[in-house]
C-alpha cells in the first residue's frame, strides 16, 4: 500500500514507498555517517520526476568551460591513463614502464606524488573562462581513479595529504563566487570497482610474467615506502573477484551500467562513495552535479544515486531560500528519468528539438591532458567549437567544453589560440547564444535534414563538425530570430530556406536584418528563401550571424 502526506512545496512519499524501494536494491546504502538531507524531494522517481524543473539560468547559460585535471594529467598519456599503464602492451603501459618502472613496483598510487598543480592559478582560469563567454565552470572533484580532489574525510588518497597539498575544489570554487560564475563538480569514482582491475593483473610475456601488479597491495606492504600508514585498497578498491572477462579490455564498457557479469561492488564500496559526494554537497554548495553513469551512481543495484539526487536538491533548496536552482546531470535517460534529473549527452547531440534543456559535454581535445593530441595538431579548431555550440543550442541544449590542463595545472599555448579565437566570436554573437530558446525548427541544410544517431551516450559529434555553410542553425529571443550559418559561404550571400516567401516558418514580413559584429544588410525574399547580402569583408573567422526582425 502506498502512503502519501502533502507539505508546503510538493509531494513527499512516506516511509512504507521507500522501505519497499530500499528492500529491491541488491547493495543499498547506509547512512551511518551521512544523513540524507530531508525535504521536497525523496529519492524516488515519483518524487523526482513531479517536482524537479530546471532552473531558469541554466536554460539561459548555454555555455560552461571544465577543468576535466587530476593526477592522470601528469605522464601525459590521455584519459584513462590510470586504467591503460596496467594493460599491457598499450600506449601507456609502455610510456609508464619506461619512464618509471615495473607496474608491481610503480604503479598508479606512486604517480600521484607528482601531480603537484604547480602553477595552478584558479582566479586567474575562471576569470579568462568568463571573459571567452563561459556562463558556467565545472572542475574534476574525483576520476575514476579514485582519488579526491578536495580535504576528503572519507577518502585518504587526496590532494591534501598527496601532491599539490591543496584543498582542489575550494580553490575552484572560491574563484567562481569571486567572478560570480555558477560551480559544478564531477564525480566519477563510483566506476573505480571495475575500472581499476586490470591492476590485479600481470605480465603475460617477458622475464617477469606473473607478478602481479600493485592493485594487490595492502596496507602492511607499505612498511618502510613512502606510502607507510596509507591502503592502497582504499584506491584501487581491488579486494574482490574480477568481474567476467575482465581480461577483455572492452568488456567494461558492456558492464557500465553494473550488467553483463560486473562484479557487483560491496555495500562499504558504494556507501564510502555517497559520503564522499554528500561531503561535497555539503561543503562546497555546488551549483551543478555530473556524474559519468548510466543514468545515476549505482543504479539500477542501488538507492545511492536517488538518495544522492534527493539530498542536493533539497541542499540546493535549503540554500536558495527554498527554490530549487541545482541541476544534475545523467546519462542515458529514458523520457521519465528526464524529468528528475538533466540528460547529459557525451561528444554529441540528438537531432531535433528537445522539450526539457540538457547538455553536451564535449572536449576540444582528450578528456585529460595529452601529449600526443598536442604534438599532432589534433585539437578542436574555434570553428569546430562555434558549429557544436551553434547546434546544441538550437536544440535547446547547453554545451560544456573541456580544456585540458598539464599536471602543473596550466593549458598549452594551441589551446589558448583556439580559446582566444573562439572568445572573439562569442563576445561578438553573444546575443545569438545566451538566454535565447529555439525557434521553430533547429536548423536546416543537409545534416539538419538527415538522420543522425546518438551511439550509447552520445558520440555523433564529428558529425556536426563537418557543416559548412549550407547548415544554418536558429535561435530566438521575443525581439529577433537569429541565423547561424556555420562556415562563411564562398560567395557573399547566404539564402535561408526556412523564411522564403510565404513560408509557414515565418508567415510575417521581414524589415531588417543585421549581420551581427557589422550592421544592418540588404537582402531580399524569394520563393527559394531569404537571401542575404555580406559583406566583402568577413567580421570573424568563423562564422556569420544573422539577426532578424520583422
Amino acid at each position: 500500500m502506498r502512503i502519501m502526506r502533502i507539505i508546503a512545496g510538493g509531494l513527499i512519499v512516506a516511509s512504507a514507498t521507500l522501505k519497499a524501494d530500499a528492500q529491491r536494491y541488491e547493495v543499498p546504502v547506509s547512512e551511518a555517517h551521512e544523513k540524507m538531507m530531508a525535504g521536497r524531494f525523496q529519492p524516488t522517481w515519483e518524487s523526482l520526476e513531479a517536482q524537479c524543473e530546471v532552473p531558469a539560468w541554466f536554460r539561459d547559460a548555454k555555455f560552461g568551460v571544465w577543468a576535466h585535471w587530476g593526477p592522470q594529467c601528469v605522464e601525459g598519456s590521455g584519459d584513462w591513463m590510470a586504467r591503460s599503464m596496467y594493460q599491457e602492451g598499450s600506449k601507456a603501459w609502455k610510456w609508464h614502464r619506461e619512464h618509471y618502472g615495473h607496474q608491481s613496483e610503480v604503479g598508479f598510487k606512486d604517480i600521484l606524488p607528482l601531480f603537484k598543480a604547480e602553477h595552478w592559478d584558479p582566479e586567474a582560469l575562471v576569470s579568462y573562462y568568463k571573459s571567452i563567454g563561459a556562463q558556467y565552470f565545472f572542475a574534476l572533484g574525483n576520476h575514476h581513479d579514485n582519488f579526491d580532489l578536495w580535504d576528503s574525510q572519507y577518502q585518504e588518497w587526496n590532494s591534501m595529504n598527496i601532491g599539490p597539498h591543496r584543498d582542489i575544489l575550494a580553490g575552484w570554487s572560491a574563484a567562481c563566487k569571486k567572478v560570480g560564475l555558477p560551480f559544478g563538480v564531477s564525480l566519477h569514482a563510483d566506476h573505480a570497482w571495475i575500472w581499476y582491475e586490470p591492476t590485479q593483473r600481470y605480465d603475460r610475456a617477458g622475464n617477469r610474467i606473473g607478478e602481479s601488479y600493485d592493485g594487490v597491495l595492502t596496507k602492511a606492504d607499505g612498511k618502510g615506502k613512502w606510502w607507510e600508514g596509507m591502503d592502497p585498497q582504499r584506491l584501487y578498491r581491488q579486494d574482490h573477484p574480477l568481474s567476467r572477462g575482465s581480461w577483455a579490455d572492452g568488456m567494461i564498457h558492456r558492464q557500465w551500467g553494473w550488467g553483463d557479469g560486473a562484479c557487483l561492488p560491496s555495500r562499504e564500496f558504494v556507501t564510502n562513495f555517497y559520503d564522499r559526494t554528500l561531503d561535497v554537497i555539503n561543503r562546497y554548495n555546488p551549483d551543478l552535479l555530473y556524474f559519468d553513469v548510466t543514468v545515476a551512481p549505482f543504479y539500477p543495484i542501488s538507492d545511492a544515486g536517488l538518495k544522492i539526487a534527493a539530498h542536493f536538491y533539497n541542499h540546493n533548496m535549503a540554500t536558495h531560500k527554498g527554490k530549487l536552482e541545482g541541476v544534475m546531470f545523467g546519462k542515458i535517460l529514458d523520457e521519465k528519468q528526464r524529468r528528475g534529473l538533466t540528460w547529459d549527452v557525451e561528444r554529441g547531440a540528438p537531432n531535433d528539438i528537445q522539450p526539457r534543456p540538457w547538455q553536451s559535454c564535449s572536449c576540444i581535445g582528450g578528456w585529460h591532458y595529452n601529449t600526443e593530441i598536442y604534438e599532432q595538431n589534433r585539437y578542436k579548431s574555434a570553428a569546430t567549437v562555434v558549429k557544436l555550440l551553434a547546434d546544441i543550442v538550437s536544440k535547446n541544449g547547453n554545451l560544456l567544453l573541456s580544456v585540458p590542463l598539464r599536471a602543473d595545472g596550466t593549458f598549452d599555448e594551441k589551446e589558448k589560440a583556439i580559446l582566444d579565437e573562439f572568445g572573439v566570436w562569442m563576445r561578438q554573437n553573444k546575443e545569438s547564444i545566451v538566454g535565447t530558446r529555439p525557434w521553430k525548427r533547429f536548423g536546416e541544410g543537409p545534416i539538419a535534414e538527415s538522420d543522425v544517431k546518438l551511439k550509447a551516450q552520445g558520440f555523433n559529434e564529428n558529425a556536426y563538425t563537418k557543416a559548412t555553410s549550407h547548415e544554418v542553425r536558429f535561435t530566438q529571443t521575443p525581439k529577433a530570430v537569429y541565423a547561424i550559418a556555420l562556415a562563411w559561404p564562398d560567395t557573399n550571400e547566404v539564402t535561408i530556406r526556412s523564411m522564403a516567401e510565404g513560408s509557414e516558418l515565418y508567415p510575417g514580413k521581414i524589415s531588417r536584418v543585421d549581420l551581427l559584429g557589422f550592421g544592418r544588410v540588404g537582402f531580399r525574399r524569394t520563393a527559394a528563401g531569404l537571401v542575404v547580402t555580406l559583406p566583402a569583408r568577413r567580421v570573424n573567422t568563423i562564422a556569420p550571424v544573422l539577426r532578424i526582425r520583422k
